[in-house]
């Protein structure tokens, strides 16, 4: 990875929107204005506040305060706003915004919408004064159970203009996992829709919420999204009420202004995957969200006025929000696809890219690889020249996925953006920048604002090696605690070092000043003495071309420490297994410490819904346990031959 995949023209560098914010701070590089946004933070985000104009009701008497102690460091003291005002309504005195595209909406069926600023601020109002209607206090909560269509903008919105406490949730999570997120939040209200389209299907939604209150006790009523061209059959209950009539109930409290919320007044929960351990809810604020959200989508992805945003997210995953929210802070355009990014025909994601003239485009990995595996065509048959940046968050890159997207399908004319933060983060620790050089697969260095390291285990800070990437100093979008766990909050990210925030993951930052992340550091796998991270391993066997998935996790051993499993699943089912040629091809790239103990094909890896190789429990149920929660596992069948082949490996060793 020594070459780079991107490398800016002058013209690139000259029209980036971090290259007026290095002008107004008189940075000379991206890595000075690095230097600077840390040495001074209050200097720093006060400035993103002005370049951005993000706007006050009541201005802020200071920019942050840890007088309370760092982890519970307020942002913004004093200043009253809302998100919704911030982001929406704030457009409408602007003759060039107020009339321009908010919001493009597209299906599988080819349905489509779209809304002007002026239209989606008349939407989220009605949507709003229904809330206040229906009894809906600043501080409630109010969960939100839609995919990616206008209704689940619209009732994010409306849930922050009330003040109330928005709750995001994944469609197609299990009961199990919307029950347990709901009944955490104590959210007396669900917003649902009836179904969601999935591979040209009309897939159940409310029929997994209803499914899921049966395990709880705080919901009274869910709004349910009535949509058009429904094939199924649909049940209400006692508590359903639909979207049309909630709203319609609110018409004498449609116009009310927003609630200005304060410093400790809350937006919304972000919870975590689960796939870490026991889901958690994060705590964001109003200004402290919106103002990192929107400085990553100017700075980092470079949006512009005008620009249109398609990321391939969830509604209910953090991106949702963070695209949301950044992008019309800066007053951009959001489309919205509902579905698979393959249907009706491989080429939906090109194409919606090229009608669209999409600036930034957000996918994954993952789907980067599902796309690979269609070929050259279907992306060589539409113009992507609008693309000025792609967006990548959630998982490390293998590089040859991570050339074809760069090079094979951009043709080298947009950055991959690779960043990475999380739910409880609120946005990333670490990002490139349009500005400068990236190598394949990095992380690029410490986001702006962001002063991030990697240490030892006793706190020293290291380069060249393995470590904890870890955080110093606060930042805006720090949660405000975990809901219901302030001793939780502290002890997982406070307490392994003395006021510095421990994020769990296993970074290394090269001493010619690239980072990249190597899985979770609670994965990281010890073999005489030595760490390397899962990723590291993966990253490698993901070149071989027999090879679709891949998990590496590490077994006891009583000689080495740790061994090194690999389990692979193949690109064609019906080839021979390649297991061989790729433990030699570790041992070959890696060295000889580091050489597969067993490598191991099976049919298909266990992931989430969202993607994400389940890992943690591969190498439990390896090590002859359970699996544990599997409420978020997407195929938790696949465990069935992973569990088999560990007994059959348990069993001839015993022999």
């Amino acid at each position: 990875m020594g070459e780079f995949a991107w490398v800016p023209t002058p013209q690139r560098i000259a029209e980036a929107n971090v290259t007026r914010l290095m002008q107004r701070a008189g940075s000379g590089s991206i890595d000075e204005l690095r230097r600077q946004s840390v040495a001074d933070v209050d200097w720093f985000w006060g400035l993103v506040v002005d370049d951005l104009g993000i706007p006050f009701e009541e201005p802020y008497s200071a920019v942050h305060d840890s007088s309370a102690g760092v982890p519970w460091t307020t942002w913004f003291p004093g200043g009253r706003m809302n998100v919704t005002a911030a982001c929406v309504d704030r457009w409408l005195a602007d003759p060039e915004r107020a009339d321009a595209p908010a919001l493009l909406y597209e299906a599988e069926d080819g349905a489509r919408r779209s809304l002007t600023f002026r239209e989606l601020a008349a939407e989220i109002d009605a949507l709003a004064a229904g809330l206040r209607a229906g009894g809906v206090e600043p501080g409630d909560a109010v969960a939100v159970h839609l995919p990616a269509i206008v209704e689940a903008i619209v009732a994010a919105y409306a849930v922050a203009k009330v003040g109330a406490l928005f709750v995001p949730l994944r469609v197609g999570a299990s009961p199990a996992f919307l029950a347990h997120r709901i009944e955490d939040a104590q959210a007396a209200l669900v917003i649902t829709a009836d179904w969601r389209w999935r591979h040209g299907e009309q897939r159940p939604v409310k029929a997994d919420l209803d499914e899921a209150l049966v395990l709880c006790h705080s919901v009274d009523r869910v709004v349910v999204v009535e949509r058009p061209g429904t094939t199924g059959p649909t049940h209400r209950r006692a508590r359903d009420v639909t979207w049309d009539a909630f709203v319609a109930a609110g018409a004498d409290r449609a116009g009310e202004p927003p609630a200005w919320m304060g410093e400790e007044d809350r937006l919304m929960l972000a919870y975590t995957s689960g796939t870490t351990g026991p889901p958690k809810g994060a705590v964001h604020t109003h200004a402290g969200f919106l103002v990192k959200a929107a400085s990553e989508i100017a700075y980092a992805f470079d949006v512009r006025p005008g620009d249109v945003v398609l990321w391939a997210a969830d509604p209910g995953s953090l991106m949702g929000p963070l695209s949301t929210v950044g992008t019309h802070a800066v007053g951009g355009t959001l489309l919205l696809y509902e579905g698979s990014a393959t249907e009706p025909t491989p080429d939906r994601l090109w194409s919606l890219v090229d009608e669209h003239r999409v600036a930034v485009v957000g996918v994954s990995p993952a789907m980067t690889r599902v796309l690979r595996a269609y070929g050259d065509d279907a992306h060589a048959a539409h113009d992507l020249s609008s693309v000025r940046a792609w967006g990548s968050t959630g998982e490390p890159w293998d590089e040859d996925s991570y050339r074809w997207l760069s090079g094979t399908v951009g043709l080298q004319r947009a950055p991959v953006i690779n960043v990475s933060g999380g739910a409880e983060v609120g946005g990333s620790f670490l990002s490139p920048y349009v500005v400068e050089r990236i190598r394949p697969c990095s992380l690029g260095g410490p986001a702006l604002g962001m002063e991030v390291d990697v240490f030892d285990g006793v706190g020293r800070p290291i380069r060249g090696q393995l470590g904890e990437l870890v955080c110093r100093q606060p930042w805006p979008s720090m949660p405000r605690g975990l809901w219901g766990d302030p001793e939780g909050y502290r002890t997982t990210y406070w307490a392994m070092y003395h006021e510095v925030w421990r994020q769990g993951d296993w970074a290394k930052a090269d001493l010619d000043g690239e980072w990249y992340l190597l899985g979770r550091s609670d994965e990281a796998i010890g073999v005489d003495g030595k760490r390397v991270g899962p990723a590291e391993v993966e990253g490698v066997v993901l070149t071989h071309e027999a090879v679709a998935e891949v998990a590496v996790i590490g077994v006891p051993d009583a000689a080495r420490g740790e061994a090194i499993w690999c389990w692979w699943s193949p690109a064609d089912p019906l080839a021979a297994d390649a297991s061989p040629a790729l433990a030699a091809l570790v041992e070959r790239e890696l060295g000889h410490p580091y050489a597969p103990a067993r490598v191991i094909r099976v049919d298909e890896l266990p992931r989430t819904r969202t993607g994400k190789v389940m890992r943690r429990a591969i190498r439990s149920v390896a090590g002859g346990g359970s699996p544990g929660d599997l409420s978020t596992a997407a195929n938790p069948g696949a465990f069935d031959q992973i569990a088999a082949v560990s007994r059959a490996s348990q069993r001839a060793a015993v022999a």
